[in-house]
C-alpha cells in the first residue's frame, strides 16, 4: 500500500469538487470522490480514507449522517464539514459526530488542510463576547429545524409555524450548501 494521504470527498457539486479534488491530489492526496451517502458508503473500502471532506446539504439530505458512517468505519480519521451556512446547531452536531471542524463556505485546500492539523483543538482560543442580532437568531433557529428534520422544508415550516413559500423565500436569500 502506498503512503500517500487518502481523503474521501462527499459533495454534490461536481465543479467544486472536482477543484477540490485536484488540488489536493497536487498536494499529494489519493481523493475518491462521492456525491452522495450511499456512493459514499460504496467506496470505503477500496479508499480506507484517513481524512474525508463532507458537505454538510448533499442535494435534499444532510450530510451528517456521512459524518456519522466515516466515523463508525473509522474513528481515527480526521473529518471536515463544509458548509455554505454555518449555525452553531449544526457545527455543535457535526461535532458530536465525530467531526474534527467545521468550516463555511467558500473554503478552499489551506483551510481545510489547516483544519486537520487543527484537530485537537486549542484551549487558549480567548472567549469573547457577541452580540446576537434577531436575524441571526431567527436563521439559527431555521437552519436547527431543517437539521431536526433532515432537511424537509415542508416540514420545517410547519414546525416553525410558518408558510412554506415564506420559508423557502428565506432560505432563497442565505441557502445552505
Amino acid at each position: 500500500m502506498d503512503d500517500q494521504p487518502r481523503l474521501i470527498l462527499v459533495e454534490d457539486d461536481a465543479t467544486f469538487a472536482r477543484t477540490l479534488q485536484r488540488s489536493f491530489e497536487r498536494r499529494g492526496y489519493r481523493v475518491w470522490t462521492a456525491a452522495s451517502a450511499e456512493e459514499m458508503d460504496a467506496l470505503l473500502d477500496e479508499a480506507k480514507p484517513g481524512f474525508a471532506v463532507v458537505d454538510l446539504k448533499l442535494g435534499a439530505a444532510s450530510g451528517l449522517p456521512c459524518v456519522q458512517r466515516l466515523n463508525a468505519y473509522d474513528p481515527a480519521m480526521l473529518i471536515v464539514v463544509l458548509t455554505g451556512f454555518a449555525s452553531i446547531a449544526t457545527a455543535v452536531e457535526a461535532i458530536k459526530l465525530g467531526a474534527c471542524h467545521y468550516l463555511a463556505k467558500p473554503s478552499n485546500t489551506d483551510d481545510i488542510e489547516a483544519a486537520f492539523s487543527r484537530a485537537g483543538g486549542d484551549a487558549a482560543v480567548p472567549v469573547t463576547t457577541r452580540t446576537t442580532s434577531i436575524k441571526t437568531l431567527e436563521w439559527e433557529t431555521i437552519n436547527q429545524a431543517l437539521a431536526d428534520n433532515d432537511f424537509n422544508i415542508s416540514e420545517t415550516a410547519r414546525r416553525l409555524g410558518m408558510h412554506r413559500r415564506t420559508l423557502a423565500r428565506k432560505l432563497l436569500k442565505q441557502p445552505i450548501k
